[in-house]
Order: structure tokens, then sequence, then C-alpha cells
């Protein structure tokens, strides 16, 4: 099984900039999309093509903002048991930040957390959201294993950004972010591109505004992390980083049959 999970700022901009081609090529079993600022009434209105994939959306309330899309192939599509939208909770759920993807042998969450912005001004929104995604994680782990991908806002340790020392305390890069990063990982967790690739150096979102990607001054904000027992089908774990179209780049797990 091959997933991948891709921020894409934007669904209509990136389907301007050749998203189509990159189903073609790369064909995911599972494509998890983030910030797709996709209104359900716009849903409503334009007919996307996404070929020969079942998309289940999850768009913010707010126009323009947010949301997240899964998109799974359609000969795959009989695996998928159900796929919730949301924790049940209001003030998290009307941003579309999350879609709970039930398969036979684990869960998929595909989840965009919350940017605890510049001035850290949603900081406090953000870690009571990290609670209450990870309850809900270990909740369904008593039924079978999760799989939570996305884009988590947080560089977890210095090696997971090209300027650690100018960005401490910074939003992404506060200790409180990383401390839930690692309290996560301690809850029988594995951040699956640390496990497969060591102490690689790569990175998955890069500033628009610094024209930081031509240099490669970027950050490892995107992730797949898997419950521990799914270790021994761990195949891999890698970036697309050479994929335009988004500040993001497409993060790959693959899993053995």
């Amino acid at each position: 099984m091959k997933i991948i999970s891709w921020n894409i700022n934007g669904l209509r901009a990136v389907i301007k900039k050749g998203f189509n081609d990159f189903l073609k090529t790369e064909q995911p079993d599972i494509l998890c999309l983030q910030e797709i600022k996709i209104s359900e009434e716009t849903r409503q209105k334009i007919k996307f093509d996404f070929l020969d994939y079942q998309a289940y959306w999850n768009c913010a309330e707010r126009p323009g903002y947010s949301g997240t899309l899964v998109l799974v192939r359609s000969q795959f599509a009989s695996q998928i048991i159900k796929v919730q939208a949301g924790l049940k909770i209001k003030k998290f759920d009307l941003e579309g930040r999350i879609q709970i993807v039930e398969l036979p042998n684990f869960y998929l969450l595909n989840v965009y957390f919350p940017n605890s912005n510049a001035e850290l001004s949603r900081l406090s929104y953000k870690l009571e959201f990290n609670q209450a995604l990870l309850r809900y994680v270990k909740k369904l782990e008593k039924n079978k294993a999760v799989i939570i991908t996305g884009d988590f806002n947080v560089a977890h340790q210095e090696i997971d950004l090209a300027r650690p020392r100018e960005n401490e305390g910074a939003a992404g890069c506060t200790v409180a972010e990383r401390a839930w990063f690692t309290k996560l990982l301690a809850s029988n967790f594995l951040d699956t591109f640390r496990e497969l690739q060591g102490q690689k150096i790569q990175y998955s979102w890069w500033s628009y505004r610094t024209g930081a990607r031509p240099r490669n001054i970027g950050w490892r904000i995107d992730y797949f992390c898997t419950s521990v027992k799914l270790k021994t089908v761990l195949k891999k774990a890698y970036i697309l980083d050479q994929i335009q179209g988004s500040d993001h780049a497409p993060i790959v797990l693959e899993l053995k049959d």
C-alpha cells in the first residue's frame, strides 16, 4: 500500500499546476490532502476531476480556509470501511482539520494541525487540539493500529529545520509544541521518516516569503506517525521534495503487503 500526504495550499491552485499529472505518476492508493481551501458551497458548484479516485471531503465553514480531502483509488475503495469527518468537537471540527479513515488493519487520520501563528496567538488552541486528538487516537488504538499523517506544523528536533537557533520559540518551534510531539512518540508512536531514514536531513516546507526553497532553507513539519505495532510492515518513508505546486512537498509511506 502506498499512502501520500500533501499540504497543497489551495486545491484550485494546485490543479492548475499539474495535480492530475502527479496522480498519474505517483499512483497512490490513498492521498491525504490538507489546506484545500474549498468551501462546501464551492465544492457543490465545481465539478472536480480526480481521474479514477473517489473523494471524501471535509470543508471548513470559513470559505477559502483550511479543510482536508482524502482521495482513494477506485480499485482500492473496497478496502475503506468508513470515513469520518472531525472529532465531534465543534470548535475543532468547524475548521475541517481531521478525517478518520477506517481500513481493515488500521485507522488512517488525515490531519491539518493548527498553526500557532507568528505571535503565538493560536498556541493555546493548537495545544488543546493536539491533546484532544491524542485522547481520541488512544481510544482508536484499543480497536486497531493508527496512522496519523498531515501537516503537523511543528519541527520536532533541531535536525528538522535548517536554522534551529534563529527560530527557537517561533511558531512550530516552541517548547510546548515540540513537547507534545515527544509525548505522541512516547505514547507508542513512531516518526516513520526518522525510523527508516535515520538522521537524514530533508525538509517538507519552505517559506514563500523568503525565497527559501531554492536555497533549501526549510522545515520538516509533515509526518507519518504510526502505532509501534505497525513497525514490522513499514517499507519506505520519504519526501518528494522535487515536486512543485505548493510550499509543502508531498510525503510518502509505503507499507508491506
